[in-house]
């Protein structure tokens, strides 16, 4: 029995993955995140999975960030009962995010007069359901069907996921690639024996700078806003790109490339996510950055950086003297503290915001970003006059080259007979498939949400 692939979530957007695979006996779904975007359908997130839960035998977990676990509680509450299989790191991270997560979505449902998509003791119910898989080990998830992770060097603990079926045909899907080298994570690893791949395409028509030429930018971009003498602002992913930034931040001010300022992580899920990578990082970073934690104890904190767990905590930052920095969440500006922060100071001439992320169509950080002289957070619509600065590079994605040559090396033994190209906007994955088919001579599918694809040894084929 061939392998049947069904794209539920991921195909023609960035978020949302979620995708079946099965070969008549065994049932596994390979992430379940939720959408994100103020331009969401509604339905999409509250609405029935288009499939049994209780049916699935086992969930695949690629990485902890929410787009690719946030649905996973619901899911649960919906009558899964199978196997949830994920690294050690992304375990503890995903318990972290989907309990924020739980909070976030209460405050929403109540807003919207709905019940909330899953509570607390969801997520624990989810969390009682979690095997660890470490890389590099084969492991029976459903009737004649195995996993097998290897690190895409994404976050801490990420994977792409190889489906091996009892007759002997592959499908590898990667979740999200990383953008190698990293300065803590090691280097992607490449898929060399799929017979079909699904591949992410966030970034697949852009090019990143070089680590050399991004770090340079945001340490001349920090120094100008210091400068000036006001707030500077800092939306930040929790996962990820908070610990990045803390770590540069340590290099620049230990360096004397920047002023010692006060420095706040406002969040408190940043917070316990930067305890996790200093609790899995002698483990899971690159060898060097496990050598420097080891002399260095932590590579994330620093004597004037100030952790705010507390709301009240938070509320006495606006006392401390500008020039002061604040890394808040959510990466995108469309919740969290940094909504309190940027409301405070984006009507503020001598502030600045850095933005260092992607920006998902629909959120106030898009609309900020693209040029916007006002922007609604919350009930209330926010004049513009701080300077935005956009950081290009630190995404923890890889960009179109570095795509391109993950999708190469998968070609290096004649395989795949074909590459999915899903995990992007539209357009984005159109022009990566494109280019995979131009340059690599590869036969390249951009899959369309609810298609099916039988997956065989010798040839993939639409049903």
């Amino acid at each position: 029995m061939s392998l049947k692939l069904s794209c539920y979530g991921g195909a023609g957007k960035v978020t949302g993955s979620n995708f079946f695979v099965t070969n008549g006996r065994g049932r596994v779904l390979v992430d379940c995140g939720i959408e994100q975007g103020n331009d969401v359908n509604l339905e999409d997130i509250y609405g029935s999975f288009p499939y049994d839960p209780a049916s699935m035998d086992a969930l695949v977990v690629t990485h902890a960030h929410l787009d690719h676990v946030g649905k996973i509680p619901k899911l649960v509450k919906d009558g899964f009962k199978g196997k949830i299989c994920m690294t050690p790191p992304t375990r503890d991270l995903a318990a972290l995010i989907l309990l924020d997560s739980a909070k976030v979505l209460a405050g929403d449902a109540e807003k919207l007069g709905r019940e909330p998509l899953y509570l607390d003791t969801d997520v624990e119910a989810a969390m009682a359901l979690v095997e660890t898989l470490d890389y590099h080990i084969e492991h029976t998830v459903a009737p004649g069907i195995s996993a097998y992770f290897r690190n895409t060097g994404h976050i801490l603990g990420s994977a792409s996921v190889r489906l091996t079926n009892e007759d002997g045909t592959t499908l590898a899907l990667t979740g999200d690639i990383g953008n190698s080298p990293s300065p803590l994570l090691p280097d992607w690893e490449p898929t060399l024996d799929a017979d079909a791949l699904l591949m992410e395409s966030v970034y697949g028509d852009r090019l990143h700078p070089g680590r050399e030429q991004r770090t340079e930018h945001l340490r001349e971009v920090l120094q100008r806003a210091i400068a000036r003498g006001g707030a500077v602002l800092i939306p930040a992913f929790s996962l990820e790109r908070t610990q990045l930034m803390l770590y540069e931040l340590s290099n620049m001010f230990a360096s004397g490339e920047l002023p010692k300022v006060p420095v706040f992580l406002d969040s408190p899920l940043a917070i316990h996510v930067t305890e996790v990578y200093e609790k899995w990082g002698a483990t899971y970073f690159k060898p060097e950055t496990e050598d420097e934690m080891k002399r260095e104890g932590s590579i994330f904190q620093f004597p004037f950086l100030k952790m705010t767990l507390r709301h009240e905590d938070s509320v006495g930052i606006e006392s401390e003297p500008n020039p002061k920095i604040i890394i808040a969440g959510a990466g995108m500006s469309h919740g969290g503290r940094i909504g309190h922060w940027e409301a405070r100071y984006l009507p503020d001439s001598a502030s600045t915001l850095v933005m260092v992320g992607y920006q998902a169509p629909g959120t106030p950080g898009r609309r900020i970003v693209e040029g916007a002289k006002s922007v609604r957070l919350g009930d209330t619509e926010i004049k513009i006059r701080a300077t935005i600065e956009k950081i290009e590079g630190w995404s923890a994605h890889a960009d179109r080259d570095g795509l391109l040559k993950f999708a190469e090396a998968a070609l290096k033994d004649k395989r795949p007979k074909a590459i999915f190209v899903g995990l992007g906007e539209p357009s984005t994955e159109r022009f990566l498939a494109q280019r995979i088919h131009d340059y690599l001579g590869a036969r390249a599918i951009v899959p369309e949400e609810g298609e099916t694809w039988e997956i065989s040894k010798t040839s993939v084929q639409k049903l």
